[in-house]
């Protein structure tokens, strides 16, 4: 009998890709998601031996990349394909578009590259600017699926990743609830088609962002799978040890207040950022390192953990993300997630079996302390300067008088320098503009400093 489940076990691994809580430690490996978003990145060619070094075992691409998935084939490593956004409204109203996006993206390139999953889009219910797509989401998942079996791939899985914010209320765990906008009208249905087609929901989960808004009443601690943090208690009677599992429990709520508590979960992303701005909290590579060590530690641990709500049950997971990613806009966090540089070395060490404990890997140097200073927002003197008329441009559109004070006779006018008056727009709009989300980026033209940049009668304004 032993013998028999071994050979059960092994099959389904070599052919579908082990999922079960039975015998996924036989050969489940941790995945990564591999970004394409910076202008310094190596070859797919040169990134997949780096990744097989690092005992990668499934990757999660944002396209179908035909260099990369060449490159991935003969290797054993699994791969989520996606569907972009901008092509949901083609798949959703077209048998034959569905038809031919999986001939060309998944045929060509299978059984030699083993793609396991396709998913449709990225994140779209968090796109309120082109909300009327998520209308077109769930039947673009089904003929993906019907194109899929059309071929005879019926092993082959079909999700969509979706952020935390699909849920309107997430704390405490058991409250979870989706928003009303999309819960009857897009989560029903699509969960409906999971539960179908025994597909996971994929969620993009970040302990980070909740930890870093409210730091005085999430500790560190606890956002990082620390031993010694202080456990939370669920009205619900449930304990939590940490944020992740409070952050999955609130979706499987809001998936069993909609009747189908039982669908499994794949965690399409999570991580922490090793670098931002002066003036984000903990992102540095002390609290990277310890996040992801312990994460891979705990979603690999034999028996399985789960949740609270779900003991003992495997979760997959894949790590954002491979490199640091220089072309991503927003915050200095949205390009410091990488576990590689772009020239292939570690920005810290890490082992992806889960074996290692903390005090086993290298000492890390301890986190700088957090910036309390002043900033402004000014032009990088590195950047592409044929870029700042546009920047400018854009700057001085948004806001209430942002760049009165560089027009013609105003203080900050002379002397007349494009660099200058860059600099002015740039700190104008972000001192403006940052506490409800503005960036200091501008597609890479501007940089924070910590010294006033006011000179003369010129003042530079400061929120």
């Amino acid at each position: 009998m032993p013998m028999l489940r071994f050979i059960f076990c092994w099959l389904l691994l070599a052919f579908l890709g082990c999922f079960s809580d039975v015998c996924y430690t036989m050969k489940y490996k941790i995945g990564v998601n591999y970004g394409q978003l910076g202008n310094d990145l190596p070859s797919p060619q040169e990134v997949v031996p780096m990744l097989q070094k690092m005992n990668v075992g499934m990757v999660k691409l944002y396209d179908a990349n035909p260099e990369i998935l060449k490159a991935l084939s003969n290797t054993g490593i699994k791969v989520s394909v996606m569907v972009r956004n901008e092509d949901i409204a083609n798949v959703s109203s077209n048998q034959s578009f569905a038809n031919n996006w999986v001939k060309r993206n998944v045929i060509y390139f299978y059984p030699g590259t083993r793609i396991i999953t396709v998913l449709v889009g990225n994140e779209i219910l968090s796109d309120y600017g082109h909300n009327q797509t998520w209308y077109q989401l769930v039947p673009a998942m089904r003929k993906i699926r019907q194109a899929l079996l059309r071929y005879n791939l019926h092993h082959i899985r079909v999700g969509t990743p979706s952020a935390m914010d699909v849920l309107n209320t997430s704390f405490p765990p058991s409250a979870g609830v989706f928003r009303n906008d999309i819960a009857e009208s897009i989560m029903k249905p699509m969960l409906k088609f999971l539960n179908r087609t025994k597909s996971s929901f994929f969620v993009d989960v970040y302990p980070y962002f909740p930890w870093s808004s409210d730091p005085k009443n999430i500790t560190l601690d606890y956002a990082s799978f620390d031993d010694d943090a202080k456990n939370y208690t669920d009205p619900s009677g449930l304990v939590y040890t940490n944020l992740l599992d409070q952050q999955l429990d609130a979706v499987i709520a809001a998936m069993s207040k909609l009747g189908y508590g039982d669908i499994r979960l794949t965690i399409a992303e999570t991580g922490w950022p090793n670098a931002g701005d002066l003036n984000q909290l903990g992102a540095n590579i002390f609290n990277a390192a310890h996040y992801n060590r312990r994460l891979v530690r705990r979603m690999l641990a034999d028996p399985p953990l789960g949740t609270p709500s779900r003991p003992n049950q495997f979760i997959p997971v894949f790590i954002f993300s491979v490199f640091n990613e220089n072309q991503k806009s927003g915050p200095g966090t949205e390009r410091h997630w990488g576990l590689l540089y772009p020239n292939g070395s570690r920005v810290y060490e890490i082992d992806l079996t889960g074996k290692l404990t903390d005090s086993q890997y290298m000492a890390l140097p301890p986190p700088p302390p957090p910036y309390r200073g002043k900033l402004w927002c000014v032009v990088d003197l590195k950047a592409n300067m044929s870029a700042l008329p546009d920047a400018i441009t854009y700057a001085c559109s948004q806001g209430n008088n942002t760049c009165i004070d560089i027009q013609p006779g105003k203080p900050c006018y002379q002397p007349s320098s494009v660099v200058r008056h860059a600099s002015y727009a740039f700190n104008s709009y972000w001192q403006q503009f940052k506490n409800s989300g503005a960036s200091c980026y501008f597609n890479g033209a501007a940089t924070m400093v910590t010294k006033n940049p006011s000179y003369g009668s010129c003042r530079y304004p400061y929120n």
